[in-house]
């Protein structure tokens, strides 16, 4: 791929505990400026392994400027604190270090879930809006990204918030749903309530939904009853991709 206006296009690798996917991505209007290339995630998410995978994802496209990267952890300046879906070995690893010597290049990592919503501010749903944005990935478990008038409160974890002595995402998540087999009325019920405790800590402007579960929204969110707007995640599966782009070019 040739490049010709590095300051137009980014490049963003989203790192999940199944699959890996990058792209490049036009920095103007998030969208993809190639074919986005997936693959597994090596077996147990070693750092070594999933270095030499992002390493050959970005010479795969012709890459060979600053690349994003989101990663399921709660990452301090380039340092995964913890790990999800992925080896514990990389907890207190310096994630970016690893990446850009395999790659070659600078390395920007943010936590997968901050990516995400970080698309959605740029170039979807929360998009030019102010104030207070909380977005939640209602999937495996719960991702939260929390902006204040557009800027990042970094690695938050508000999937962990506590409803009747069990964490949130335990119980409205995408995954407790299909677990219990929860018809919507009953499970909308139960993000209800969890938005409603996360609206009281915060007090957001607008909640972003996104997650396996905004597919089907139309099922479940009229039936929540709670303060802050409501809106559907408009990137979808190429959010962490897109927000990763979107990091490098921000904070590189």
């Amino acid at each position: 791929m040739t490049v010709r206006d590095p300051g137009a296009l980014g490049f963003g690798v989203d790192i999940g505990g199944t699959g890996i996917k990058a792209a490049p991505v036009h920095l103007d209007t998030g969208e993809l400026a190639g074919a986005r290339a997936r693959v597994r995630t090596p077996h147990g998410g070693e750092p070594e392994a999933v270095c030499a995978v992002v390493a050959d994802l970005v010479a795969g496209a012709g890459w060979s400027g600053p690349v994003g990267v989101a990663f399921p952890a709660v990452v301090q300046h380039g340092i995964a604190r913890t790990a999800a879906n992925v080896s514990h070995r990389w907890i207190g690893r310096d994630v970016a270090a690893d990446m850009a010597a395999a790659v070659g290049a600078p390395v920007t990592v943010l936590n997968d879930a901050d990516a995400a919503g970080l698309a959605e501010m740029r170039h979807g749903a929360g998009r030019g809006v102010p104030g207070v944005v909380l977005t939640l990935t209602l999937g495996t478990g719960i991702g939260s990204g929390l902006f204040t008038d557009g800027t990042l409160v970094p690695n938050t974890e508000f999937g962990h918030l506590e409803i009747d002595g069990h964490d949130a995402e335990t119980q409205a998540s995408e995954a407790a749903r299909e677990r219990e087999h929860l018809t919507w009325t009953d499970w909308a019920h139960r993000v209800e309530l969890y938005l409603r405790r996360a609206d009281a800590l915060l007090w957001p402007d607008l909640v972003i939904l996104g997650g396996g579960a905004s597919k089907k929204a139309d099922r479940w969110l009229p039936l929540l009853d709670v303060r802050p707007e409501l809106a559907v995640a408009v990137l979808r599966n190429a959010a962490g991709v897109v927000g990763a782009a979107m990091a490098c070019a921000e904070y590189c």
